[in-house]
């Protein structure tokens, strides 16, 4: 059974890379993406005046994935999570966690994004994020799809993801509200991000706030100024504020402007997901120094199960000292630097294009160094020529479970929307 398995794995993976390879169609329907968001976007209340605007966050290619390495990312993701709920492990990472994170209200995080590179070892795990961006505008693109000349499509599974995805979310912001408070939902919800309107992310901002409301939860998009607490109750513009999407990369809530929300969440006057306890707990890039290393995992009670999956998907990780700075500077090139406290792959460096001057930087502290994983390739056609883009596939879960998978198709060292070709595509699974 084994070796069938395995046959049918090398099987995909081989039809898989020969459609990354050579199938050039373009199955973005563009007039039904832009209806689409049109549409939503008016029915948040706001003016859609930007859908143009973000033509170029969109791939027009899918990306070819096999069903098995689906299958496998959400393995690694369940493995990822039983390892978080070891008392050792948890230990470890409290240890370099801020003081807020000790608090835990109970909320497990909202979209959780699991990002991994595929290639022929299967999925290799890159990163671990809270607050994860794209999901509502992943599931926008993925029904607005043609078929392709190869018969792989989005299978029977993925469209029941894509059309469960509304009840998927509306159930999590539930789950979240329910593990802090009894049953019920949210009356009023604020989705919170510094200075929104100017975020890169703010029409995502709106299809949340669309979906949510259409559930008959009130939701406001709000920067922090605009939260007030006094008597045990978080306010904005006059109305009390149940629950917070918090969409700030200030993870630990430490900067001056989020003391009012800060407060609030200690005090357990409204719900904050995801919250600082989360981060420390999942995504701070510390922690994959720990999940890269199986035998302790075994060491502190993982099974053995777990433990293969994470000894194969999560490339070694360590932190940057000083002390090894000979080993480091001599093994760079096949090592990837990223800071400790970075979000959206600002400060981050493939160790061969690392300078003496940026490695100096690197050393004084707050880095991570990981083995570097090729990205996958897609090639595409552009203006009538190929070129091969680099290729993420990132997992949107809740509680160990998968909600969507998406592609990001990018060229340079770190994903990217800058790219001619490239941006978000969906997963066309073979």
């Amino acid at each position: 059974m084994q070796d069938s398995t395995h046959g049918y794995q090398r099987t995909a993976n081989t039809h898989a890379d020969r459609l990354n390879q050579q199938c050039y169609c373009v199955t973005l329907d563009r007039k039904a993406l832009d209806k689409s968001l049109l549409t939503q976007l008016a029915d948040a209340g706001n003016e859609p005046s930007t859908v143009s605007e973000l033509h170029h966050l969109f791939s027009n290619t899918p990306v070819f994935v096999p069903r098995a390495d689906i299958a496998t990312m959400e393995r690694i993701v369940q493995a990822i999570e039983s390892a978080t709920e070891l008392p050792s492990y948890l230990e470890r990472v409290l240890s370099w966690a801020p003081e807020i994170a000790r608090f835990d209200p109970g909320p497990i995080g909202a979209f959780m994004g699991y990002d991994f590179h595929l290639g022929p070892d299967g999925p290799r795990l890159i990163e671990i994020n809270t607050n994860a961006g794209g999901a509502f505008l992943n599931v926008v693109l993925a029904r607005a799809q043609h078929r392709c000349c190869d018969p792989s499509q989005p299978t029977a599974a993925t469209h029941r993801a894509l059309d469960g995805f509304e009840d998927a979310v509306f159930t999590m912001f539930s789950r979240e509200w329910q593990r802090q408070h009894a049953n019920s939902v949210p009356s009023r919800l604020a989705i919170v991000d510094d200075a929104p309107k100017t975020q890169f992310m703010f029409p995502e901002f709106r299809l949340a706030q669309q979906l949510l409301q259409a559930k008959g939860i009130e939701t406001l998009i709000l920067d922090p100024s605009e939260l007030e607490y006094a008597s045990g109750t978080l306010t904005a513009c006059g109305k009390p504020i149940d629950m917070v999407y918090n969409r700030l990369v200030d993870f630990a809530l430490d900067a001056p402007s989020h003391a009012t929300l800060r407060h609030a969440y200690l005090d357990g006057a409204a719900v904050v997901t995801p919250n600082p306890h989360v981060h420390a707990v999942l995504a701070d890039k510390r922690n994959l120094t720990l999940l890269s290393a199986p035998q302790s995992l075994r060491d502190w009670g993982l099974n053995e199960a777990d433990a293969d999956y994470l000894e194969r998907a999560v490339p070694r990780t360590r932190q940057v000292s000083r002390n090894d700075a000979a080993e480091l500077w001599s093994a760079r090139r096949q090592l990837f630097f990223k800071p400790v406290a970075g979000h959206g792959s600002k400060g981050v460096y493939r160790g061969d294009k690392v300078t003496r001057r940026v490695f100096e930087n690197i050393l004084n502290g707050g880095y991570i160094a990981q083995d570097l994983v090729p990205a996958g390739e897609r090639t595409l056609r552009i203006d009538d020529a190929v070129a091969t883009r680099k290729v993420d596939i990132r997992l949107y879960t809740y509680a160990g479970k998968s909600l969507l998978a998406a592609a990001r198709i990018y060229q340079g060292q770190t994903t990217n929307f800058r790219t001619p070709g490239g941006g978000f595509a969906p997963v066309f699974q073979v």
